[in-house]
């Protein structure tokens, strides 16, 4: 369609000159905008700097010797770093959404092992290292190295042993339960998606995230052995300096035993415990990421929230502190204190609104009745699907994001069959049987099996011959009936080189479910559907619809007519034509077969032009006499008009038919037989069930076509033609 051109689409060296004159601040503007993007843009190109620039840093730092004050300023960072890392890890409402946390674990325990390693060197050369491990030594634990030692062992004990241990253990738990769901997420997610309760677009979000939670946690498994490691490696560089701080004391300078381990050793407890807290600020924020359980807010408010939602248990807690006031030689104002202020956060708690004597009679009347049916429940159960794919256990990884694409395949299929054959294929539910054997797979139309195959995993199906050296199991083309073989998938380049056709198993499966939905795409085409389909052609032919339905027919009458086209596999994507031929045939009769022909001849150079091959359509022809017995012999029946002839007769006619046929197609082409439209659907119900792959075509169908007609055959059952 023709539209005109806007001055956008212009190409720019048309565009109208932008004269300064028509701003009102000349040009100054656009380029004070410039200016303030490219400010904001200097801290964005600045922050992927900081992480490969800090990593070389800490390197440096393991190797250069650093002075006390920088000493100092890095382990005060260090301290604050760790403390910001706990309370974002509180503060977060979803692990995912600190997903850096594990790479940042590690760069901070990089960081904390660097600065022993600096303070190591200081403390051995100089016997000073900074004011902050000087006051850690001396001031924390008041000059004392046994108290020091003390301090420095609970410390790692409560980090090793209680908080690293947990979170380990919580993290190698967590990582595996997440793998293990991941497949059935995605099969809900694909069922969902299949279902139309989501689009594509939310589909692939929900996708991304189960990921990106997989890999988080697998991620948190490894970098809770960060933290077990560092602590070990705490303990292991505090007790090297403390006994190489006593032998430099005592052996090169000369020092007495007090001296030295005034000097030396309080030094070195200081620095195991300046790196002693940092790392067990961060296994507090390893245990926090990894216990963190679905909720709709931060730590502190879930916490607060969860904690205030029972005020008795507030006022059953306070009173008991204050009743500890009653023990004897227990100090009275710390229990006091304690309980007081709990017994006012109960008191400050609104109160529970007890139920009404009603209330409580309408509980109780209630409880006392039988449950309810639950009926909407039963209803979902015995719903069943109109198409459905079943797969063995061993087959759900065909169906896993991460590796699969089946079921993008199957989305691709609906398409194509849309635009084959004018209908909208059902969603097809893929779901997982436990009762179907190894490598096996179902499709079912209504909860009726009507296809089943074979895809064993690890393989790939090879067709073709040459393979007997080739090692694998035998199996069939599902829908050709090719013999082949199911070779391993390492195998496909030898298999290729033989000449043999390699297909993988996600194609085997698509190509049977393809060819099962040609084959009953009239049980797949339901009363819903039709009326979507009529629904469509009224928004562009309002006319040629409401002169259909339901003034000349029902929407169960049309339904009919497009189920006979689809079960001999006529597209019904042109329903305007199909529906203006019924409204003209319908006020001549609304038998179904009569429908049917006219719905056809409407669509006849269509029909035609699907069996031609290169402008020629190869036909098989009645003998006249033989048509006119058989139009004589038709009668109505309940499925339509049958043929009332001897079986003498019939097996005559399918007979020549078949040697016929078979002639064609050794000449390789695929013959039709033509008829008179009366004789038709008549002659189709018989041929069918002994040549269902020989189309029946009627003379008005071929008529207005361009094809050239070749008859390669006359069928005269039994009559000899006249001289």
């Amino acid at each position: 369609m023709l539209r005109a051109a806007r001055p956008d689409d212009r190409h720019p060296a048309l565009q109208p000159k932008e004269n300064p004159q028509n701003y009102p601040f000349g040009t100054d503007q656009g380029d004070s905008d410039r200016g303030r993007e490219e400010l904001h843009a200097v801290p964005k190109r600045l922050s992927q700097y900081i992480v490969p620039i800090g990593i070389v840093l800490i390197i440096l730092m393991m190797v250069v010797p650093l002075p006390s004050f920088i000493l100092d300023t890095l382990i005060a960072a260090n301290i604050t770093l760790a403390l910001v890392i706990v309370l974002v890890s509180m503060y977060v409402k979803r692990p995912l959404e600190f997903s850096s946390f594990p790479s940042l674990l590690l760069i901070a325990t990089l960081f904390r092992l660097a600065l022993n390693i600096s303070a190591t060197r200081l403390v051995l050369t100089n016997g000073f290292a900074g004011h902050v491990i000087d006051a850690f030594g001396h001031f924390v634990v008041g000059g004392s190295l046994i108290v020091g030692l003390v301090i420095f062992l609970i410390l790692f004990i409560i980090q090793f042993i209680v908080i690293t241990k947990g979170a380990e253990r919580v993290a190698e738990v967590g990582a595996r339960f997440t793998l293990d769901a991941m497949p059935g997420k995605q099969m809900a997610i694909d069922a969902d998606l299949n279902a139309g309760l989501i689009d594509e677009g939310t589909a692939r979000k929900r996708r991304g995230e189960i990921t990106a939670e997989a890999s988080f946690y697998g991620a948190m498994d490894g970098a809770s052995k960060f933290v077990k490691g560092d602590a070990i490696a705490a303990m292991i560089i505090t007790a090297v300096n403390l006994v190489g701080g006593f032998a430099i004391g005592m052996l090169q300078r000369g020092l007495s035993p007090q001296d030295s381990i005034s000097t030396y050793s309080l030094l070195s407890v200081g620095d195991g415990l300046v790196s002693q807290i940092p790392a067990l600020l961060l296994s507090v924020a390893t245990g926090l990421i990894v216990t963190r359980s679905a909720n709709d807010g931060d730590m502190g408010s879930t916490v607060s929230r969860q904690l205030s939602q029972n005020r008795r248990a507030l006022q059953i807690g306070g009173g008991a502190a204050l009743a500890l006031c009653l023990v004897p030689g227990l100090p009275k104002l710390p229990f006091l204190l304690a309980g007081g202020v709990v017994l006012l956060v109960s008191a400050r708690l609104p109160k529970q609104a007890e139920p009404t004597v009603e209330e409580q009679a309408a509980a109780a009347a209630e409880a006392e009745l039988p449950p309810p049916d639950p009926t909407e429940t039963l209803m979902g159960e015995m719903r069943v699907d109109p198409l459905e794919l079943a797969l063995a256990p061993d087959l759900v990884d065909l169906v896993d994001a991460s590796g699969g694409d089946l079921l993008e395949r199957v989305r691709a299929l609906r398409r194509k069959v849309a635009l084959e054959l004018g209908i909208v294929m059902p969603p097809v539910r893929t779901r997982d049987d436990l009762e179907l054997p190894l490598s096996t797979y179902v499709v079912r139309i209504s909860g009726v099996e009507v296809g089943r195959g074979q895809a064993p995993p690890g393989t790939v199906l090879a067709i073709g011959d040459g393979l007997d050296f080739l090692p694998g199991r035998a199996g069939v083309e599902p829908v050709f009936g090719l013999a082949g073989k199911w070779i391993p998938a390492e195998l496909r380049h030898q298999a290729d080189l033989t000449g043999a056709t390699v297909v993988d198993r996600a194609s085997v499966i698509i190509t049977h479910l393809a060819e099962i939905v040609r084959v009953h795409a009239s049980r797949l085409l339901g009363r819903e559907d039709v009326r979507a389909l009529t629904e469509v052609v009224k928004r562009s032919n309002p006319v040629v619809v409401d002169e259909l339905t339901p003034s000349a027919l029902s929407l169960g009458q049309v339904q009919q007519v497009l189920q006979g086209m689809l079960d001999e596999g006529v597209p019904i994507r042109d329903l305007v034509r199909i529906f203006e031929s019924l409204s003209l045939q319908a006020k001549q009769s609304t038998d179904p077969d009569s429908l049917l022909e006219a719905a056809r001849a409407s669509l006849g150079p269509a029909i035609a032009n699907r069996y031609s091959h290169d402008g020629m359509l190869t036909a098989i022809t009645l003998e006249p006499r033989l048509e006119q017995q058989l139009l004589e012999s038709m009668r109505p029946t309940d499925n339509g008009l049958q043929l009332l002839i001897d079986t003498a007769r019939a097996e005559a006619i399918l007979a020549d038919l078949t040697r016929l046929t078979e002639q064609g197609e050794e000449r390789g082409v695929s013959p039709i037989l033509v008829c008179s439209p009366q004789l038709r659907n008549a002659l189709r119900r018989l041929v069918q069930m002994a040549l269902p792959r020989l189309p029946v075509l009627s003379y008005s169908e071929i008529t207005g076509s361009t094809l050239r007609i070749e008859t390669i055959g006359v069928v005269n059952g039994a009559y000899p033609v006249a001289a």
